[in-house]
């Protein structure tokens, strides 16, 4: 009896907790209010990390169950009191079987797909389009190697300057834009100390190295506006380099790219060659 009014108040309790956390729920984009959730998927790998996160959450959830079950049996049925005379049993050959082959079975359940979604984040497809990015001190800066070269700072807005939609700590004055539906390639450098490219909804989060050129990628299946930030502790004002990327349509993205080389032409007006990732810093 005891052990079933327990297993009544544990269940009482998992369903209020999951009552709760409904409205935590996280939008697509950018952060939600009391969000404890993933930021909503907006490319493929986001989707492979969505799914290979709720199958860890399962199973560890079942396994947690599995331990809290165990746990209160022994406590009401192993008790000095309910048993005075315990057991001597030394060992079990079948029971130690099974929490030996088990758990092996339930790590290899977690290796397969996590070794499929590394390969998959970290294998770059061909690029349609490419993007330098350059973390500073304490702003970024993106260069369109494929479009002339371009290059500009994105500046977080203060309070004053920004709309009334747009969110606090994440707008920029000159956003990233590209198309929908194409494979971005971006290439990430520091030009100061070590940042980090992250954009939650994109799946994608890689260093900003001095002297390295690293690569990752996203390919973007809706329009919309999307924010990251730097999620590398890189100094003084670490919480104000966001990131912000606007995915738009093939005609506005030819008519942002005649724009935006006007507005910011290169003075040199050299071409600006796509650089490996293997190439050194300033190369």
């Amino acid at each position: 009896m005891k052990l079933r009014n327990l297993s009544i108040a544990c269940a009482a309790a998992l369903a209020a907790i999951a009552l709760c956390l409904v409205p935590a729920a996280a939008g697509t984009g950018q952060p939600s209010p009391w969000q404890i959730t993933l930021q909503g998927a907006a490319t493929p790998v986001m989707e492979n990390i969505t799914w290979f996160h709720d199958l860890l959450l399962y199973i560890i959830t079942a396994i947690t169950l599995f331990v809290l079950v165990l746990l209160v049996i022994v406590v009401l049925r192993f008790n000095s009191r309910a048993n005075p005379t315990p057991s001597r049993t030394s060992h079990n050959t079948l029971l130690e079987v099974v929490w030996t082959v088990v758990p092996v079975l339930i790590l290899v359940t977690i290796a397969v797909p996590s070794f499929r979604l590394l390969f998959f984040q970290l294998g770059i497809p061909q690029a349609d389009l490419t993007i330098k990015a350059t973390g500073k001190q304490w702003f970024w800066t993106y260069t369109y190697p494929d479009n002339g070269g371009f290059e500009f700072d994105s500046i977080m807005l203060q309070d004053k300057d920004r709309k009334p939609d747009q969110p606090r700590l994440l707008a920029v004055d000159n956003e990233v834009v590209v198309p929908v539906n194409k494979t971005v390639r971006v290439q990430v450098i520091g030009a100061d100390v070590i940042h980090a490219f992250a954009v939650p909804s994109f799946g994608i989060k890689i260093d900003a190295v001095p002297g390295r050129l690293n690569e990752t990628w996203f390919r973007a299946e809706r329009e919309g506006v999307y924010y990251g930030q730097c999620s590398e502790l890189c100094g003084r004002d670490h919480a104000f380099m966001p990131i912000t990327v606007r995915v738009v349509n093939d005609r506005d993205f030819a008519a942002w790219i005649e724009q935006a080389r006007k507005k910011f032409a290169r003075h040199d007006a050299r071409p600006m060659a796509v650089a490996s990732a293997d190439d050194a810093a300033g190369k």
